[in-house]
Parts: structure tokens; C-alpha cells; sequence
């Protein structure tokens, strides 16, 4: 399997600026507000919101911040978010998935139609791009100098029903149906494994490079934008970096 894009961005989330960690508990708070108000404050029973519970502890959001968001979203207040997906070209054809949770969608398409625009793309119709792509259960674990055996690391994640492993560089990502995300996570953790990064996304089953300096600057800087709006959840896309 190809080497996924993203490995880079998460070892540079962790040096992250305390500005840059605050959005990302608000993107994650946001997370947890959905599954709680679909499914109740109980993570026992709404796995949506024990995996929203598990995605905030990897990325050390602190627990009275979970505890807050559960409560807030339990007694009813905050406001109500809606997803939604959009898909769309980045320069030079590249493809973009973007999902989004936000209190306005008028104001959030008019977003991002305004950056695939200025930034040398088009946002397209539903489906345009997302079949180029398959969604995964993906894990995400440090193994810095080699700490962890890969070979056993491997065996306990094949035992517990992932079904890919890949190892790269001081990362092992290991993968699991949509599906079987949240009990593999479990016994995962079970098993004493802690997650850089543990989500369902969506892995493209091509990448593509862009030569142009131009496109690669417009295309950073596309992602920079859109990651930094407080609506969007999360950016896929399949440009190799």
C-alpha cells in the first residue's frame, strides 16, 4: 500500500502552537456534541462518542474539556451541527474531500467554494472524487528508534481483526474496516497501545505529484485555509507531498 500523505502532517501536530492544539479541541468538541446528541452521554453504549472520547485523548485534550462538551451537549445547549461533505479539484486535477461540521451550511459551502477558487480549483458534485477513495479504519503509532517490535505489533493488530499493517520510518499505521474500527481500537488498547492518530478516513487508491511550483504553492496553501476554518473536521486528499 502506498505510503499515506498524512504521516508528516501528524509528527508535525504534535509541536503544534497552543493557539493551533485550541482549534483542535474545538474541532474534536464538535465531534463529541454530534455523537452525543445522536446517541446519548453514555459512552458505553454510542460508539460514536467512545471513539469521539478515544480521537480526544490521542491528541491530549484534557479530560475536564471532554467532560464539559459531554455535559454541555447532554443538557442540551450549544449549538446544533449538521455534516456535510464536499468534494471537489485543487490544481492540476488534484482531488480533494473535505467534511465539514457547522451551525450555517450556507456559510460553509460559500467557504469553500470561495478557496477552491482562489486557489487554482473547483469545487464539484457529490461523488465527483469520493470514488476514487476507499474508507479505512486507520491507527497511527509512534515507534521512534524502533522501540516496538514490528513483527509483534503486526500479530496483535492482525488478532484483534485489522487488515493491513504498514510500517514507515518511526510510524507503524495499521488499518481496519470502517466497521471493525471501534472494537479493533479497543483491544488495541487493550493491549497497551497508544494512537497519534485513530480515525476513519478516507485513503486514496491513487496519489498524484505536482510539479509546478505554482500548483504546489496554491495547493499548500488551499489546505492551509481550509484546515484552519473552524467548520471543517477534516481534509483528505490524494496529492502526494
Amino acid at each position: 500500500m502506498a505510503g499515506h500523505s498524512k504521516w508528516k502532517n501528524i509528527r508535525e501536530r504534535k509541536g503544534k502552537s497552543d493557539a493551533q492544539r485550541g482549534k483542535i479541541f474545538t474541532k474534536i468538541g464538535r465531534e463529541m456534541t454530534v455523537a452525543v446528541k445522536e446517541g446519548g452521554a453514555d459512552p458505553a453504549s454510542n460508539a460514536k462518542l467512545r471513539d469521539a472520547i478515544a480521537k480526544a485523548r490521542a491528541a491530549n485534550v484534557p479530560n475536564d474539556n471532554i467532560k464539559r462538551v459531554i455535559e454541555k451537549a447532554s443538557g442540551g445547549d450549544g449549538a446544533t451541527y449538521e455534516v456535510n461533505i464536499y468534494e471537489g479539484y485543487g490544481p492540476s486535477g488534484v482531488a480533494v474531500i473535505v467534511e465539514t461540521m457547522t451551525d450555517n451550511k450556507n456559510r460553509t459551502a460559500s467557504d469553500m467554494r470561495h478557496y477552491f477558487d482562489k486557489y487554482g480549483g473547483n469545487l464539484g458534485a457529490e461523488g465527483c472524487v469520493s470514488w476514487s477513495f476507499d474508507r479505512k479504519g486507520i491507527f497511527v503509532i509512534e515507534n521512534t528508534d524502533g522501540v516496538l517490535d514490528e513483527d509483534v505489533v503486526m500479530q496483535d493488530a492482525l488478532d484483534v481483526g485489522a487488515t493491513d499493517f504498514e510500517p514507515e520510518e518511526s510510524i507503524i499505521a495499521i488499518y481496519t474496516t470502517p466497521e471493525a474500527f471501534g472494537d479493533v481500537r479497543q483491544a488495541l488498547a487493550e493491549k497497551g497501545y497508544e494512537f497519534l492518530s485513530a480515525q476513519v478516513e478516507m485513503v486514496p487508491q491513487n496519489y498524484m505529484r505536482l510539479e509546478d511550483e505554482a500548483d504546489i504553492a496554491k495547493m499548500e496553501k488551499l489546505l492551509s485555509m481550509m484546515e484552519d476554518l473552524d467548520d471543517v473536521q477534516n481534509v483528505w486528499h490524494n496529492w502526494e507531498e
